[in-house]
C-alpha cells in the first residue's frame, strides 16, 4: 500500500550541535531524515550578504570565502537580533532556516506537506521559549506543531521499544548533547510528568570540544561563542567522534602541522563535563525530592551521551548504573514521532496489576488470629447469675480489644488488592491510578476493619445478652489511632507524593512475627485465666500464663521497633514486665497497650518510608540558578 504524505509524522529534535527529524508511518515505521549524507542537519549557518540563510553543507562551502558570516552555533542566540559582519540578522530568521531545510527533505521524501508535526523542546522552556519556537515553525512553512518534552519523548520511546515501567514509577533521562539536560519523570496512567528538571549549557560536548582543541592547539581554548576558529573546532568534534572506536587519529589544524589525539586526552578533556552531569543527576533526583532507591532508571541520551565513563561516574555518584540508549542521538526525535500516535483520540487506560500471591500471607495471619481470639472469647467468658436476679459477664476484654485489631490489619493488608478490584470495575479512568488505586483500598479497608469489630462488638453483646456500649468501647476505640494513621495514608497515597520503597502493598501488610506472637501470647493467657484449676495442674496453667505474658510483650516490641539488636534490648524488660503483670485485671491494659504500639508501627512507616524516607546516598540541593535552563539538546 503507498502511503500518503497525511498518513507521515514529523518529528524534529533542533538541539545546539545538530537538527535530527524523523519521519513516522502509521503502519509503524519510521526513518531519520538523511542530510547530505548524515543522519542529522548540523546546525551551523551562513548568513550571506543579502540575508539569505544557508545550512548544511552549502553553509561550509560558502564559509570558505566568507567566514565572518559563518555561524557555528546559532542556538546561543535565539531571543533576539543577531549581528554578523556588521549586518543585524533577526534570530526568528535563525532558528527557522534550519526547520525549513527540514520540511523541504521530508516533503521530498513523503511526496507532499507533512501536516501532522512534532517539536522536541527541553523541559525547562517556559511558555515564552515554547511560543518562541512555534513561531519559528510557522515561518519555515511548517504546520502548527505539538510540542513534547524531550524527557517525555525519550521515556515514550523506552516504553515502545519494551521497557517494563509500572504506573507511579520513577526514572531519570540524562540528556546530553551540546549541554546537558536532566530530567526526572513519574509515569502516570496517561502519560509522563516532569518532577523537575536541571541544566547546564556548560556541560556537554561543545566544552569537550573546547577542552580537547585547547590540548591539541597547546592551551589555546576555542572562544565560549564558538566563533574563533570554526575549521579547527570541526577537526576536533570529527576527531571526538572517531576516537570513540579509535585509539589515536590524526587531526588537521588550520596554520599548523597536523597533531595526533587519543583516547586519553578525550578521557582527560572529558572528565570535567562528565563529573558535572553527574552532579546534575545527583542535583534532580534531591529536587524531585526522591532517593536513587526511588528510580527505576537512569537512562542516557544525546549525542554525547557515549562520553567516556559517563556511565561509571553517574554510578559512583547516584549508585545506580544508567543505560546508554542505543542510537541515543535519535531518541528523542524517535519517540516523538509516536507519542500519542497509539492513543489518538481515545482514552488511554493503564491497569496496574494486583500484588501478588505471597501477600496472601500478610493478609491471613491477621485475619485467622482476629477469628481465633474472637472464638476464644464467647467460648471461655465466664457468666455469673445470682438467684436469676443479677447477672453479668467476666470476659478478657484485653483479647477482645486485639481480636478487633487484627481485624483491621487484616482488611489493611487487603487494600492494595481491594483497590485493585474496585477500581477494575470502576468507570472512571482516574481510579486506575496507583495512587488512587491504593487510596480508594485503603478507604475501604479502614470502612470494612471498622465494621467487622463494630460487628464484633454487637455480636458478643447479643451472645450474652449485655448492653453493646462496653463492647464497643473496647473494639473500637483502641482501634481509632490506627485508623487515624490509615487515613493519613490514603490522603499521601491521593495526592500521589511518593510510592514507598517496595511498593504499598508491602507497606501496608502488617508484621506477621509481632501478630503471630501476640496472637499466641494472649491466648495463652486467656487459658490460664479460665482452665479448670485441677490441684496437678496448677502449676502448668500458671507457667502458661507467664509464658503468653512474655509472648505479649514480646509481639509488642516487634510491632514497636525494627533492628534486631533493639528489639533483643527491648525485650527482655517488656516481656518480664508483661508477664508479672498477667491477671483478669492486667489483660484489658495488656490488650490496649499493643493496640497502642500497632498505631505507633503505622506513624514509623508513613513518616520513614513516605514522608521523610532515608536517603540512599548523600544528596545535594539543586541550585535554583539551573532550574528550568535550556539544556543543550543533540
Amino acid at each position: 500500500m503507498r502511503m500518503q504524505a497525511g498518513d507521515a509524522r514529523l518529528s524534529i529534535d533542533c538541539g545546539g550541535a545538530s537538527t535530527v527529524a524523523v519521519l513516522a508511518w502509521v503502519d509503524g515505521s519510521a526513518s531519520a531524515l538523511s542530510f547530505d549524507g548524515l543522519p542529522y542537519l548540523p546546525s551551523a549557518l551562513y548568513v550571506g550578504p543579502d540575508g539569505d540563510v544557508r545550512t548544511g553543507q552549502r553553509a561550509w562551502q560558502a564559509a570558505v570565502e566568507q567566514p565572518g558570516r559563518f555561524i557555528p552555533s546559532p542556538r546561543r542566540a535565539v531571543n533576539g537580533d543577531v549581528t554578523v559582519d556588521r549586518t543585524v540578522v533577526e534570530g526568528l530568521a535563525l532558528a527557522a532556516a534550519p526547520l525549513r531545510t527540514v520540511a523541504a527533505e521530508a516533503e521530498r521524501v513523503a511526496g507532499g506537506p507533512v501536516r501532522d508535526v512534532r517539536l522536541v523542546v527541553p523541559a525547562g522552556w517556559g511558555p515564552r521559549r515554547r511560543t518562541w519556537m512555534r513561531q519559528a515553525a510557522h515561518r519555515a512553512g511548517l504546520a502548527q506543531p505539538r510540542l513534547i518534552e524531550a524527557p517525555v519523548a525519550v521515556a515514550e520511546y523506552l516504553l515502545a521499544t519494551g521497557l517494563q515501567l509500572s504506573v507511579g514509577a520513577f526514572i531519570v533521562v540524562c540528556d546530553v548533547g551540546a549541554g546537558a539536560e536532566v530530567t526526572v519523570l513519574r509515569r502516570g496512567p496517561a502519560g509522563f510528568e516532569v518532577l523537575s528538571t536541571l541544566a547546564d549549557p556548560a556541560a556537554g560536548g561543545t566544552a569537550v570540544d573546547s577542552a580537547l582543541t585547547a590540548a591539541l592547539a597547546g592551551g589555546r581554548n576555542a572562544s565560549d561563542d564558538g566563533m574563533g576558529d570554526w575549521v579547527t573546532a570541526q577537526s576536533v568534534r570529527a576527531a571526538k567522534e572517531s576516537l570513540g572506536a579509535h585509539p589515536a587519529v590524526t587531526v588537521p589544524l588550520r596554520g599548523r602541522a597536523p597533531v595526533v589525539a587519543n583516547s586519553a586526552m578525550l578521557v582527560e578533556a572529558a572528565l570535567p563535563v562528565v563529573r558535572r552531569v553527574a552532579e546534575l543527576v545527583d542535583e534532580s533526583i534531591a529536587a524531585a525530592e526522591l532517593s536513587a532507591r526511588d528510580l527505576a532508571g537512569i537512562f542516557c541520551v544525546g549525542g554525547s551521551a557515549q562520553l567516556p565513563h559517563l556511565d561509571t561516574v553517574i554510578a559512583e555518584r547516584t549508585g545506580v548504573t544508567p543505560t546508554v540508549v542505543p542510537e541515543p542521538q535519535l531518541v528523542a526525535a524517535r519517540g516523538a514521532a509516536d507519542a500519542g500516535a497509539a492513543h489518538a483520540g481515545t482514552a488511554v487506560v493503564v491497569e496496574v496489576p494486583v500484588p501478588p500471591v505471597r501477600r496472601a500471607v500478610a493478609i491471613a495471619v491477621p485475619g485467622f488470629a482476629s477469628l481465633a481470639l474472637i472464638w476464644q472469647v464467647l467460648l471461655t467468658a465466664e457468666q455469673h447469675n445470682l438467684l436469676n436476679v443479677y447477672r453479668s459477664v467476666s470476659l478478657n476484654w484485653g483479647e477482645f480489644t486485639m481480636a478487633a485489631v487484627f481485624a483491621l490489619l487484616a482488611c489493611l493488608a487487603a487494600g492494595t488488592v481491594l483497590g485493585s478490584l474496585i477500581a477494575a470495575r470502576s468507570p472512571t479512568p482516574s481510579t486506575r491510578t496507583e495512587g488512587g488505586r491504593v487510596s480508594i483500598g485503603i478507604l475501604a479497608a479502614v470502612s470494612l476493619g471498622g465494621a467487622i469489630a463494630g460487628l464484633y462488638a454487637v455480636v458478643t453483646s447479643q451472645y450474652f445478652g449485655e448492653p453493646v456500649g462496653p463492647f464497643l468501647k473496647w473494639a473500637l476505640w483502641p482501634i481509632a489511632p490506627i485508623v487515624v494513621m490509615a487515613v493519613a495514608m490514603a490522603v499521601v497515597a491521593a495526592r500521589q507524593w511518593r510510592a514507598p520503597h517496595g511498593g504499598w502493598s508491602a507497606l501496608l501488610a502488617a508484621p506477621t512475627g509481632s501478630i503471630v506472637t501476640a496472637a499466641l501470647g494472649m491466648g495463652l493467657i486467656q487459658y490460664s485465666l479460665t482452665a479448670d484449676r485441677w490441684p496437678d495442674r496448677l502449676l502448668w496453667i500458671d507457667v502458661a500464663g507467664r509464658v503468653g505474658g512474655l509472648l505479649l510483650g514480646v509481639g509488642l516490641v516487634m510491632a514497636l521497633v525494627a533492628p534486631l539488636m533493639f528489639r533483643l534490648i527491648l525485650s527482655a524488660p517488656v516481656a518480664v514486665i508483661s508477664a508479672a503483670i498477667v491477671s483478669q485485671q492486667a489483660a484489658g491494659i495488656l490488650g490496649v497497650s499493643y493496640a497502642v504500639a500497632v498505631a505507633m508501627w503505622w506513624a514509623a512507616r508513613l513518616w520513614t518510608r513516605i514522608i521523610r524516607p532515608a536517603p540512599a546516598g548523600p544528596t545535594l540541593t539543586a541550585p535554583a540558578a539551573h532550574a528550568g535552563t535550556p539544556g543543550g539538546g543533540t
